[in-house]
This record gives structure tokens, sequence and C-alpha cells, in this order.
């Protein structure tokens, strides 16, 4: 009896033991232990990709990171993946970026933090000021439109498929799906992101709100206020910051640095910024130059605000270029770090666990509406049409890794060139 009894308990034991190694979540902020050299080389490879090939802006980096550390490689679920990008939402600063520097966090802690984010942003900082330097030779933008134009289309095919499938996550209840078509009018009719993203995390907050105790419902009114209060902070205390040196250099740096400590949104958002300190202010640069250097933020692979990589170097050479990217990207890491101790704190209030799913969905009504703009100037035609749907369809069936999609939308414009030429 005893002996069986015995089996039974190390029969038990190793059961748990076996179940204790089953793939799951890493907790944030933690490492990866005796393998993590081999995470942190993983990490690096797949940020140097994505910022290689990450076209068409932070819906789409988000649709495209998604698909690989979701769908491919499994290191987040759609859950988690959901809380980063609605966290990312909430704080100032690159978006997409931030999503990117939060996996690379979670995957290996602070070292993570670091080879996920340079390791995205370097990529397109290295192309925007290749470009910035033949923009200062020739006087134009050495852009591949005929590229352009058979990779916008497959780009609405992957945030489509990623707005499908994180929706479904997101909208756990009738509720949440009415918060969702709220942001989305909101973002049409075109409010501040911020406004969108906390009003989305109020509104979905307030039903819990209502039938808690009158002690627990001052206690969660307390946790939000302290919340949009650090949030509506970060942005006034950066706003404060008046550049005051006269060496041009480190002036270059605190403007971006500003710049990246308040700015939400796309990089249309950015061009205000941009154009108060630049043209206005220092008379730096000509509208003209402005609009160009925002253009080639837009049209090249990795984060928009690599477009101060651009801006630096027409300033300041190589040197003013490595200052400008500093200074703008520099917030984001800090962010982070303070967001990927917030996350999993405000998880565990019922409240602020609920505000969290508002700013999820708000996020994806945000994405939506980007999504609708982008495709109206990337869905021109027949062609673009059919590229469209076709990518949607491949998506959608077969779950094809998007690199390929976009290397075949690339042809289809290079080919589409050489037609028109012959």
């Amino acid at each position: 009896m005893t002996d069986n009894s015995e089996r039974s308990e190390r029969a038990t034991e190793h059961t748990r033991d076996a179940s204790s190694t089953s793939p799951s979540p890493i907790p944030m902020g933690e490492g990866v232990g005796g393998e993590g050299s081999s995470e942190v080389v993983d990490l690096a490879l797949a940020f140097l990709k994505l910022g290689t090939i990450a076209f068409g802006g932070p819906a789409a980096h988000i649709a495209m990171m998604r698909q690989e550390f979701v769908d491919r490689r499994r290191w987040l679920t759609e859950a988690d993946f959901l809380d980063l990008v609605g966290v990312a939402n909430l704080i100032p600063g690159p978006s997409s970026t931030e999503v990117a520097i939060f996996i690379g966090y979670r995957r290996a802690g602070l070292l993570g933090l670091l080879i996920a984010g340079l390791c995205f942003i370097v990529p397109a900082a290295l192309i925007v000021a290749v470009l910035a330097m033949g923009y200062m030779k020739y006087g134009h933008l050495p852009v591949g439109q005929s590229v352009l134009y058979g990779i916008k289309p497959v780009i609405i095919a992957i945030v489509v498929q990623a707005l499908w499938t994180l929706g479904r996550q997101a909208v756990k209840t009738r509720f949440l799906g009415l918060v969702g078509i709220l942001g989305c009018i909101a973002a049409f009719c075109t409010l501040p992101p911020l406004a969108v993203v906390m009003g989305g995390g109020l509104v979905a907050s307030l039903p819990g709100l209502a039938v808690q105790a009158p002690r627990d419902r001052m206690r969660s009114v307390a946790a939000l206020a302290g919340v949009l209060a650090l949030l509506i902070a970060i942005p006034l205390a950066a706003t404060l910051l008046t550049p005051a040196s006269h060496s041009r250099l480190i002036t270059n740096f605190l403007v971006f640095a500003k710049i990246g400590s308040v700015v939400y949104g796309s990089g249309y958002v950015l061009l205000a910024f941009l154009k108060t300190d630049l043209v206005t202010r220092l008379h730096w640069l000509t509208s003209t130059q402005l609009l160009d250097a925002v253009a080639v933020g837009q049209l090249t692979p990795g984060p928009v605000f690599t477009t101060a990589t651009f801006i630096g170097y027409l300033v300041g050479g190589p040197i003013g270029a490595v200052a400008a990217t500093v200074g703008i990207f520099a917030p984001a890491f800090l962010f982070v770090l303070l967001g990927g101790r917030i996350v999993p704190q405000l998880r565990k209030s019922p409240s602020t666990s609920a505000f969290l799913d508002g700013v999820n969905v708000a996020s994806l009504a945000l994405m939506t509406a980007v999504s609708w703009q982008l495709g109206r100037t990337a869905i021109v035609d027949i062609v673009t049409a059919v590229v469209a749907v076709a990518s949607a369809f491949v998506l959608f069936r077969y779950r094809l890794n998007s690199m390929w999609l976009l290397a075949s939308g690339a042809i289809v414009g290079l080919i589409r060139v050489a037609i028109s030429h012959m």
C-alpha cells in the first residue's frame, strides 16, 4: 500500500515537472535563463529583418510583429500582444517601435529591450541616412516609387488580417464592441490619438466601477486617476524643456528628445511638431525640405520617426543624424521600461484591467482608421486591387510569411514600370 502511494506521488511529481516545461509567455522584464544568448540572437535577427522590410507605418509594423511573434514564433499570446499594443498607444513616442521594445523586454529583460529596439531602428536609420546623402548631393529623393506601388496593397492585406485576428481577441463582450465602434467614429473624426485611447479605457471601466462597493470604487478611481495623471504629466513636463544651449548639436539632440517625449500618433502629427521647432523657431529647414524629410520617413521601412535621421543629417551631417536619432528614440526606451512595470499591475485590479481592455479596443479603432486612409492611397487601380485581394486570400488561407508577399508585391511594381516603358 505504501509502495503504491509512493509510486503515485512520484508519478504526480513527474507530471508536474513535465507540465512546467511546456511553452508559456515569459513574465514582463524577466530574462531567459541559460538560453539567454540564443534568445538575444533570435531577437536581433527577427528585428533586423523587420527593420529592413517593415514598410507602411505603425499599423503595418504592428501587424507584421503579430504575425512574426504570435503566429510564427509563438513568443506571445494574442492577449499579451494586445496589452503591449494598448500600452504603447498610451505612452508618447513611436508606437510600433515601443511595441518592438516591449517584446524585447518581455523576452529577454533589459538586454532584450535594447537589442529589439536598436535592431528595429538601426537598419531603417541607415537607409534614411543614405537617402539623406543622396538628397544633399542631387537635391531630390531617390525613392523607388515603382517598388512601393506593389508593396502598399500587400501592406493593406497584412493589416486587415491583423485587425481581424486581434479584434476577435480584444472584443470580449458586446459592450467592448460598442466601445470599439465609438473609438472608430472618434478616430475617423480625427480626434487626437491619446483622447481616443484614454476615452476608450475610461468608458470600458465604467460598468465595473458602477457595481463596486463604495470603498473599492474609491480605490479604483484613485488608481485610474494616478494612471491618467502620469500619462498627462510626462508630455507636459517634456514640453517645458526649452533648449538653451549655444551648441547646434546639443540643441539638435534636445529638440528631438522633446518631440520624442510628447508626440502621439502618425508621422503627420510629427510634421506639426517639426514645423514649429525646425522651420518656424530655429529656421534650420525650409517647408519643402521638411515635407521631403517626412516623405522619406513614410516611404522607407522601419519606424516613421527616422524622419529625425534625415533632418539631423541635413542640419549637421552624420553626427547630426546620430544626435537626432538618439534624441527622438531614447524616450521610448525609458517609457517602455516604466510601462513594463505598470502593465502587470493594471491587470491585477478589475477596474484597471477593464481600462486596459478599453485601451486595446480603442487602439484597434485607431489602426482601423489609419488602415482606411492607407488603403485609399495604396489601392489606386485594378492591379493594386488584385494584389491586395490576392495577398489577403493567401494570408487568411495559408498564413504565408509576409516577407514573401512583400517581395512579390515589389516584383509586380517593377514589372508594371518595365511594361509602361516598352
